[in-house]
């Protein structure tokens, strides 16, 4: 059989009816039932799959890489923190491989278990984690052999079943903090655009805001939460949808900068004004938002300096591999695109 030069890991997985992780356990010699290893081995035979010989060649040079797997890179959130990394990285002469997941808890599993295939120096997580069991067993079981040997990791945000260093933004406190300045602005008719309720992001910061909300007697009814995925368009999408349900709301607040902007866009394309017509604030204070027309109210993150330190961790000597923790908080910015009610 001709090898097929496009056939990837996940074909082998699919072809053999496993995860993209246990698939690529099975390829690199990594503990699974033989069973399953028997599967895959069999799968990428038959589809003449051949590991990437570049990836190969770095296993040689592992001192000098470091993995850093994010939600979605072309997102100006993780693009900022990644450059934060790589600066750093940069300055010791390592070499940075970039891997976006798309929010898929699989392939999460995945990547690291290639790079621990690849002996990177060190793995760092950028993004939220999830709200779920499953993927906390499946990605402690990966780490927890590749620290024992000797492997440093770093995560940005919350991972609440990780032992690892965390660089922790703030989201609870900063939505909380968006809160009561929209309250002492006079809004008091609230509606939420939020991402997966698996992701722990979106469990804080619609935690924070909500209860503050309450603390001032205003509540937040389900028909005013609105879930899209973490883009623009899944604010877009957002909403839309909740100008179709009626918008009562005198102020909109996304729980990122980008599904902010798809809002605003949406809102103008249903011929409303903002904020003349609807107040909107989003989170994270990504570059492009301060230059929009009227400039995003956002909950401003360092982050650039959330990359750096969590690269700064993950290169300082840890004896005894005590879990550190470095909180650091957002601060909101009041701009143009919420007015005040008289």
């Amino acid at each position: 059989m001709q090898p097929r030069t496009h056939v990837t890991l996940e074909d082998v997985a699919r072809a053999a009816d496993v995860s993209l992780a246990t698939a690529s356990r099975a390829l690199n010699g990594m503990r699974v039932t033989p069973q399953l290893r028997d599967r895959v081995l069999a799968a990428a035979e038959q589809l003449a799959y051949t590991p990437n010989a570049h990836a190969r060649a770095l296993a040689g040079a592992s001192h000098r890489t470091v993995g850093v797997i994010c939600h979605d890179v072309s997102d100006p959130y993780f693009a900022a923190v990644a450059g934060g990394v790589m600066r750093v990285a940069g300055d010791k002469d390592l070499l940075v491989m970039l891997a976006s997941t798309f929010r898929d808890p699989e392939r999460e599993i995945a990547y690291v278990s290639m790079l621990r295939a690849e002996r990177a120096l060190a793995i760092l997580l950028i993004g939220s984690g999830f709200e779920d069991p499953h993927w906390e067993r499946a990605l402690d079981a990966e780490l927890k052999p590749y620290l024992d040997g000797g492997g440093r990791v770093a995560v940005v945000s919350r991972h609440r079943s990780l032992k690892v260093d965390s660089v922790l933004p703030e989201n609870r406190a900063g939505a909380a903090a968006m809160a009561r300045a929209l309250l002492d602005l006079g809004h008091r008719r609230f509606a939420v655009l939020t991402g997966p309720p698996a992701l722990t992001t979106v469990t804080d910061r619609l935690g924070g805001f909500r209860d503050e909300l309450r603390k001032a007697g205003v509540s937040l009814a389900p028909a005013d939460i609105v879930e899209g995925p973490f883009t623009r368009d899944g604010g877009y999408g957002a909403m839309t949808e909740l100008l179709a349900r009626g918008l009562t709301a005198t102020c909109v607040f996304a729980l990122t900068d980008v599904m902010a902007i798809g809002a605003c866009a949406a809102l103008r394309d249903h011929g409303l004004s903002v904020p003349g017509d609807v107040s909107v604030a989003g989170f994270d204070d990504i570059p492009i938002v301060r230059d929009l027309t009227p400039p995003l109210t956002t909950v401003a993150l360092p982050l650039q300096q959330l990359g750096e330190k969590a690269m700064e961790l993950a290169l300082t000597d840890n004896t005894g591999r005590r879990r550190r923790i470095l909180r650091m908080g957002g601060e909101v910015v009041v701009r143009a695109s919420t007015a005040k009610l008289a």
